[in-house]
């Protein structure tokens, strides 16, 4: 049986000098495990809201997050993709705008920033002009999938904004269902996989965890792979907005509230997630977003943690 335990949420309303949970109080004093912020869903644009996004506040749901994962030190913040959206009809200029504003933002974080690619990144523009607009620490300018580690944690960022020919997503050019994981980019997870000895956290925008709309085409394909591997966590993903939580073969997939959602701070989502020496994760969560432990399953790891590792400074 896998421990799954609601933690204290952070009340609504609540500013953000107290809008902490009680264990994102004591994981802040915790500095010996890897601690990282994570947001997703912003799709910030200058436009006027559409039923329940609210596009121009997310530029100050944003700033709110930064800041406080900047309190909390954390060892690096990234986003789950949908980073930025279009006016209604889009214009390439406006749209490029919307993206080094919502940017701007992000970077005030003091520390490494990483994204992820979302559907509606390419809504207007291509993935190489997103790329060469955004910083991801250590990683070669122009890469839509691509791995980091830190301190004592490997970290795997997938791009499964490809349609079912294999080509990408390109100036609104795809259908937000038909979303896969391509050969060439599976070839890649395995080996990277295979190369690595430290565990591993997994990163994506659409869902892994099941099937439909809103899910990756060849999920269980990706899953095979990072169950093969005995090394992966968890996956934290995004675009579907309600957010969910599911476990599979020992691995949890904890898919992170939509922070364009909702009017007003109260309506705000991120998290911070600490990944304790026994590999087991917290998951802080702010405003909306939910807390959960996420105990360590028995797998690849479950006889003991190597001697020497994970010797956090």
């Amino acid at each position: 049986m896998i421990s799954r335990r609601v933690f204290l949420r952070c009340a609504a309303g609540v500013a953000l000098a107290s809008s902490s949970c009680t264990s994102g109080n004591l994981s802040s004093r915790r500095r010996s495990a890897v601690r990282l912020g994570i947001v997703t869903d912003c799709h910030y644009a200058d436009a006027d809201p559409v039923g329940t996004r609210f596009y121009r506040e997310s530029l100050g749901k944003l700033a709110e997050c930064v800041d406080r994962m900047n309190v909390e030190n954390v060892d690096f913040l990234i986003e789950l993709g949908d980073f930025k959206d279009e006016n209604r009809p889009p214009v390439e200029d406006k749209t490029l705008s919307h993206l080094q504003r919502i940017e701007a933002v992000f970077q005030r974080f003091r520390g490494p920033r990483y994204h992820v690619l979302g559907n509606h990144d390419m809504d207007s523009i291509s993935k190489q002009q997103f790329l060469s607009r955004v910083e991801n620490l250590g990683v070669p300018a122009g890469r839509s999938y691509y791995s980091f580690d830190a301190r004592g944690l490997h970290c795997i960022v997938l791009d499964a904004n490809f349609r079912s020919d294999g080509s990408d997503y390109d100036h609104g050019n795809f259908d937000w269902t038909d979303a896969n994981v391509p050969v060439t980019e599976l070839d890649w997870l395995r080996q990277n996989l295979a190369a690595s000895h430290s565990p591993v956290l997994v990163f994506i925008h659409q869902l892994l965890d099941g099937t439909g709309s809103v899910y990756v085409k060849n999920a269980p394909e990706v899953r095979r792979i990072l169950d093969a591997s005995g090394r992966v966590l968890a996956v934290f993903q995004g675009h579907h907005h309600p957010g969910a939580y599911s476990h599979i073969n020992g691995i949890h997939y904890y898919t992170l509230k939509g922070m364009i959602e909702g009017h007003g701070q109260d309506s705000n989502a991120y998290v911070v997630v600490e990944m304790r020496p026994d590999l087991s994760l917290i998951v802080t969560g702010y405003r909306k977003a939910p807390s959960m432990e996420l105990s360590r399953v028995i797998t690849a790891w479950s006889h003991g943690v190597p001697s020497g590792f994970l010797q956090f400074s």
